[in-house]
């Protein structure tokens, strides 16, 4: 399995499978994009994506679809969880994800 993502310099990496089959990574460089990917964007993943101008217009945080997100890619982790940072303008979550090989992965997501 592969997908591509951004390093820490704006440069596109690609994300494979791991040398021991686990798709964690893949799938946690997934979630990254899916959250900063408007509703309807994705061409192939129509139904994947927060709707960020909606949000803007009605003021109400995108926590329901950060959820449907959520229950969506969940499957393919041990453990998933996704919140939001209080008081974050734009919304900013916390991503702690435990992978099957039992190593336990926290990133922080600016949308």
């Amino acid at each position: 399995m592969r997908t591509y993502g951004r390093d820490i310099n704006g440069n596109w990496q690609v994300i494979t499978t791991d040398v021991n089959g686990f798709n964690d990574n893949v799938f946690l460089t997934t979630l990254a994009q899916v959250l900063k990917l408007n509703l309807g964007e994705s061409p192939f993943y129509a139904n994947y994506g927060i709707p960020q101008y909606q949000t803007i217009v009605t003021q109400v945080l995108p926590d329901y679809y950060v959820m449907q997100t959520q229950t969506n890619l969940a499957p393919n982790f041990a453990s998933l969880s996704i919140t939001r940072v209080p008081n974050s303008d734009p919304p900013v979550y916390n991503v702690q994800a435990v992978c099957h090989s039992g190593a336990i992965l926290n990133k922080t997501i600016y949308t």
